[in-house]
């Protein structure tokens, strides 16, 4: 339309072909206007607001509405199915099989049948020698432990609606705050494990727990970050945000940390079931099938398998700008990874065992963490099939972020792993009788 008005443009000027004050509007017999270089093209638009009887609690649910979720639900559905047939599967197993074990071992009365004694039973006097690099997996757990609770009142609150899908940055606030004050849990899991190896230095111990997991992936956020201040982008985290996240880590966190270990380490440690040999045992030749890095790999198939669907969803709704709303299908799905985790690890555990090699400490922690390796392979192959990100930056935030989030994930899993085979093992040794 060919629109006119009278003097001088200015920001306050009044259309005299479509003007709602005076009642103009445009119709089909208005001069149509050619669009000729150089010359002037006026844009309008009309907004018209009407009352709705919609509540505010309501007003997401047009979004949050998917066209496809017929098969949404059925692969979580699915999946969940899966694990959990695969599970009662394995439970089942390992309690018919311990079972006979343990009877059988307390039945052998003579000195002949004691010294012929193969399997679990055989490696007692070492299984619970403490490992090489017990300080660091110390830390590790206690890290996984401080995460672990973190990732679980999350979850409480979102499942109750405490988190709206809509704000981004709640969820991640509320995951700091509850990160920087589950410190308190990390440094005492850490302590109470140091104090059962026979540690002393609770204070070095306490400090590499508060430092070493948030150091590492602050360093990996400080590049992306100085990354995007490069390019000069409104993405970028502020310097005066980035201080403050310094000043509560160094000032709620590592005290927290510090009162965690101190409350920790003053408890009495933790009485193996079975007195630890002077001299290790050798260990037997494995088999191949029962070599450590094939059986770690393996190990992390099942986890993986179980969050695999509901990952797909969450890098969308990270990557792609869509809103994930099913937290309590997501809750289930977590539930399901920590017995997954658990069960074959206890599984792979008590298969080492049987083969008489007793080095289950790291092995039980890296099993079920290696799930995390999956889960970095499978962010590799959703950049290449449904991303089309071709700068180089924004390949390298792509990465610096499913690093961290792998790295966390390696952390959370393989606690899990770890306590499931610490309590597995002290179960199984305090079970048989040991002269």
């Amino acid at each position: 339309i060919k629109h006119e008005y009278e003097g001088k443009w200015n920001e306050k000027s009044r259309l005299t072909t479509c003007d709602p004050h005076n009642k103009r509007t445009v119709v089909n017999s208005n001069t149509p206007q050619e669009v000729e270089a150089k010359k002037e093209i006026i844009f309008t638009y009309d907004v018209e607001y009407q009352e709705s009887d919609v509540k505010w609690a309501s007003r997401w649910d047009a979004y949050l509405l998917m066209n496809d979720d017929q098969i949404h639900w059925f692969s979580i559905v699915n999946s969940l199915m899966i694990v959990l047939f695969l599970s009662g599967m394995v439970a089942m197993i390992m309690l018919r099989t311990l079972y006979r074990d343990i009877s059988r071992y307390n039945e052998l009365e003579t000195q002949e049948e004691a010294q012929e004694e193969t399997g679990w039973k055989l490696v007692h006097g070492d299984v619970f020698r403490p490992p090489s690099n017990s300080d660091l997996l110390c830390v590790y757990v206690g890290t996984g432990v401080q995460f672990l609770g973190m990732v679980l009142v999350t979850m409480i609150f979102a499942v109750f609606g405490f988190l709206s899908p809509s704000n981004r940055g709640g969820l991640m606030t509320a995951m700091l705050l509850l990160w920087v004050f589950m410190g308190i849990f990390a440094g005492y899991a850490s302590a109470r494990l140091y104090k059962m190896f026979k540690g002393a230095e609770w204070k070095k111990l306490a400090f590499r727990t508060a430092c070493m997991f948030p150091g590492i992936v602050f360093a990996i956020f400080f590049v992306l970050n100085a990354i995007i201040w490069g390019q000069k982008s409104s993405g970028a985290v502020p310097f005066g945000t980035m201080f403050a996240l310094v000043l509560m880590w160094f000032g709620i966190s590592v005290p927290l940390v510090f009162v965690g270990g101190y409350v920790g380490f003053k408890k009495p440690a933790i009485e193996d079931p079975v007195k630890t040999n002077k001299i290790p045992r050798q260990i037997p030749e494995q088999a191949w099938y029962m070599n450590p890095t094939f059986s770690i790999l393996i190990g992390g198939i099942l986890p993986f398998g179980a969050v695999f669907i509901e990952l797909f969803f969450i890098l969308t709704s990270i990557w792609l700008n869509q809103f994930y709303y099913i937290f309590g299908f997501l809750f289930l799905v977590f539930i399901i990874l920590l017995i997954t985790c658990a069960e074959i690890t206890i599984v792979l555990c008590y298969f080492q065992l049987c083969s008489e090699d007793y080095l289950w400490w790291w092995r039980s922690y890296l099993t079920s963490g290696s799930s995390a390796l999956y889960l970095f392979l499978y962010a590799t192959f959703y950049f290449f099939t449904k991303l089309e990100i071709t700068k180089l930056v924004s390949g390298l935030l792509y990465f610096g972020y499913m690093l961290i989030a792998s790295y966390a994930f390696f952390v959370l899993t393989g606690t899990i792993g770890f306590y499931a085979c610490f309590w597995f093992t002290r179960l199984i040794y305090s079970s048989v009788k040991i002269d």
